[in-house]
């Protein structure tokens, strides 16, 4: 199975990284399809909004939030959509990603697996000058609460509030 293409554009400030698309976002070619993961509704309520119902608009809304999306895996081998499945996995190009878009200047992991991934594959040294952080994963296998979810998920808008202060 193989990841999607990146969503970024000369804006973003932010990229958060998940690991591998699940089943259904694969069938459905959406990043976070699963009506069980709280991405999108936690996206949305560091804003204080509810998740527009349409992918595009979604894809507009994060962009237009300086706000990048993609996986830490192109591709692997994985039955299911547990992350603890995946097997033979091959990185994707993160060094091309930070040299065509280098307004990025923070990466957060959307848990455990794309951290650990990124950490073990890429190193948090190989590109100078950005931050990282781990969040707690939005996938409906973690059973963390949605309070504390979106709390820890608060440092995205702290971030954003932050660099318009700039």
């Amino acid at each position: 199975m193989s990841s999607f293409q990146p969503i970024v554009d000369e804006r973003s400030r932010v990229l958060i990284l998940g690991s591998m698309p699940g089943i259904e976002s694969l069938r459905l070619q959406q990043y976070y399809a699963n009506p069980r993961n709280q991405f999108w509704k936690l996206i949305y309520s560091l804003f204080d909004l509810e998740p527009c119902e349409a992918y595009e608009e979604r894809v507009s809304f994060i962009k237009g939030k300086q706000i990048a999306l993609w996986d830490v895996i192109e591709n692997c081998y994985r039955e299911g959509s547990l992350d603890s499945n995946i097997r033979e996995e091959k990185v994707n190009d993160f060094s091309g990603l930070f040299k065509a878009y280098p307004g990025i200047k923070i990466v957060m992991f959307n848990g455990g697996k794309a951290y650990e991934t990124y950490k073990k594959r890429i190193g948090f040294g190989a590109i100078p000058n950005l931050t990282f952080q781990r969040l707690t994963s939005s996938s409906p296998a973690n059973t963390k609460r949605y309070v504390e979810k979106l709390r820890e998920w608060g440092v995205i808008g702290d971030f954003l509030d932050r660099v318009a202060d700039c």
